[in-house]
């Protein structure tokens, strides 16, 4: 192993490879912050994670180039470059499991388990100040075939009881997952349908999206259908299709 000369100094590339890994952490930290607050739009705090994202990119480049100078020409500086990889690639961490799951899932943000007949989500007075105006549009019939192949399990849950219990069991499986219930409305009138309106935060950023569920009589029992939706961006990378089966998963779990 060739031994660097006494003379040998720091690689200035990797000096800025630190230096863009140093920025690119304490945004990607405010943008978290910003997000979790709820202080600002949304898009801000996307806006300035891609750019701490976009940071950490340029530090694993220039951090190459320093890795290819300090072996040609013996500058030290391994520890450095080895703390500026971990720093870089902590920040992103996040970006590339998404970029994962976009190219392995369709592009979607608006998951449902009736796709003839989707669940519409509440427009009264108090469900709309509850989503800041927010109603999720209604998708093309084309748009949502792409759901099928790519989430097959997803389908309408029959409950042997009828409609009135039902619904308080789903009810408590909302509660439970800890989802802000937003309006509800007990089966009956003419149709004998019942409605349920939840919003939920992802885990990290605190991000809203809405779900309804429709509660209604049928031969079996109890049909529930489920509608999960993001509001921000085009692809929900597969967290609405999981938060469906969270909540299926707790309703079975509410009746044992």
């Amino acid at each position: 192993m060739l031994k660097s000369p006494p003379f040998a100094r720091e690689s200035g590339f990797i000096l800025w490879a630190e230096r863009l890994a140093l920025v690119a952490v304490p945004l990607a930290i405010c943008a978290i912050l910003l997000a979790r607050s709820g202080r600002v739009e949304p898009t801000y705090a996307v806006v300035v994670l891609v750019v701490a994202a976009l940071l950490a990119m340029l530090a694993l480049a220039v951090l190459g180039v320093g890795a290819i100078d300090m072996w040609r020409h013996g500058r030290i500086g391994l520890f450095r470059l080895f703390r500026t990889l971990v720093l870089a690639l902590a920040v992103l961490a996040g970006p590339a499991w998404l970029a994962i799951e976009a190219g392995r899932l369709p592009l979607l943000n608006d998951v449902t388990t009736d796709l003839d007949d989707p669940p519409e989500f509440s427009r009264s007075s108090a469900a709309l100040a509850a989503r800041r105006g927010h109603v999720p549009a209604v998708r093309d019939p084309r748009e949502r075939e792409r759901q099928r192949p790519a989430y097959s399990d997803l389908r309408p849950m029959v409950l042997d009881m009828e409609a009135e219990p039902a619904f308080r069991l789903v009810l408590e499986a909302v509660q439970a997952l800890r989802w802000r219930v937003i309006e509800q409305s007990a089966p009956g009138g003419r149709s004998g349908q019942g409605r349920i309106e939840a919003v939920s935060e992802t885990f990290l950023m605190r991000f809203e999206d809405d779900i309804t569920i429709r509660i209604r009589p049928s031969p079996a029992g109890t049909r529930v259908d489920i509608r999960s939706a993001s509001r921000i961006g085009r692809h929900d990378f597969g967290a609405n299709a999981k938060r469906i089966r969270r909540l299926t998963e707790e309703i079975l779990a509410q009746r044992e």
